[in-house]
């Protein structure tokens, strides 16, 4: 017991120490913001993994400081007088809505300041503040939902739940890369069909696989930030592939048509589905391994939704057990879809060019330690793709 609270209480102090001195440069970065840096990617590179390392551990330490701690208690206590059934929702909505509020200082210096004193981004204060409340609020209401139905699983199975959840997430998974480009993507940007002789080669390339009739959509991403992007979205027929204004006014035809194949690499492999599988393998062990940890608070907390955050508590734990495995297998997909660009465009030299463009474009960071590569990356590092394409033979 003193072990426990001993570490309940360093991730209390690591939680308010840092949102405490996030809170505090945010402060000085609103009243008088910082001159702009020179654009050195090692710089910026360098920045973001400290920052990318530290939100991690800052989460994980709060939401277990939160779910075994007095504040969870109290936020259990709350919600005692509602039905079992809207517990769940009744706890996890306004915590949502304070996280994100007390998460606000640190998302405008590590999002907002930092990009802009790189010079990636001029969105102006107040269109960011907009889209940060709307994310918050979705998340807010996504939290509630899900807790929702974890709470009622919980509580009619308390010892089966797990295999309950593990069949249950599959539609959300489905559900979700339906809802998520037809309806939630549109609240931050506006879609458009590309048009012209763009288009033109980009949909000849298309129907060479068979994808004719995938939508093949421009994105205003120049409202965040100044970085190119290119993206899949979706399955079946609600299937996009995206491209952002800054790629399509950056890219000559030849460098955009090898981000297009790649892209299309995803969508004719069906990655999609890929990934849906792993992540119904992924939840399934995790309800599995959280559901074994809980055993002590299962039947004491059975109709409390204290057990639900306690459980997504240790699921979070786990989870940073599986990043080398889910990392890997992103990293295995890029390259499986580097290598469709390459039979589908047999333009080796524009892929070069494509990858370099986007390093210096989007700062990215060409080499980074191996370290970080195993446990964050989704992606390969840019040198050894582009090394890949100019390889002989």
């Amino acid at each position: 017991m003193n072990l426990r609270k001993l570490l309940l209480g360093v991730g209390t102090g690591v939680a308010a120490g840092y949102a405490l001195a996030r809170a505090i440069e945010a402060v000085g970065e609103w009243t008088a913001p910082s001159p702009p840096r020179e654009k050195n990617a090692a710089a910026y590179a360098a920045l973001r993994r400290r920052l990318e390392i530290a939100d991690a551990a800052r989460g994980i330490a709060t939401f277990t400081a939160f779910s075994f701690g007095p504040l969870g208690d109290r936020f259990d206590a709350a919600t005692s007088r509602a039905p079992a059934w809207l517990r769940p929702a009744l706890f996890f909505l306004p915590f949502a809505l304070a996280s994100a509020l007390a998460d606000l200082p640190a998302a405008f210096v590590e999002s907002y300041t930092l990009e802009r004193r790189f010079g990636l981004s001029d969105q102006p204060r107040r269109s960011w503040l907009g889209e940060y409340a709307k994310s918050s609020l979705l998340g807010a209401a996504l939290s509630a939902l899900l807790a929702t139905l974890l709470g009622a699983a919980v509580r009619r199975a308390p010892r089966r739940w797990p295999w309950l959840a593990s069949l249950g997430v599959l539609p959300l998974f489905v559900a979700a890369n339906v809802v998520v480009p037809l309806y939630v993507l549109p609240l931050f940007n506006r879609f458009e069909p590309i048009e012209g002789t763009l288009e033109q080669r980009l949909r000849a390339l298309a129907q060479r696989f068979g994808v004719g009739d995938a939508a093949i959509l421009r994105m205003d991403m120049s409202r965040q930030t100044r970085k190119a992007n290119a993206f899949v979205t979706g399955i079946g027929r609600t299937h996009r592939i995206v491209l952002g204004d800054t790629l399509i006014a950056a890219f000559p035809d030849d460098e955009t048509e090898f981000v297009v194949a790649h892209e299309l690499g995803h969508y004719v492999n069906k990655d999609t589905w890929r990934t849906i599988a792993l992540g119904e393998v992924l939840a399934a062990t995790l309800f599995f391994a959280a559901n074994a940890a809980s055993r002590g608070d299962r039947e004491r907390l059975r109709e409390r939704p204290l057990l639900v955050a306690r459980i997504y508590a240790r699921m979070l734990l786990a989870t940073q057990a599986l990043r080398p495995l889910l990392f890997a297998f992103s990293r295995s997909r890029e390259w499986a879809a580097d290598r469709f660009a390459l039979d589908a465009t047999h333009d080796p030299a524009a892929g070069a060019a494509a990858f370099r463009r986007l390093r210096d474009q989007n700062l990215a960071d060409e080499d980074p330690p191996a370290w970080y590569e195993f446990f964050f990356a989704s992606h390969p590092s840019l040198r050894a793709r582009i090394a890949a394409l100019e390889a002989p033979g």
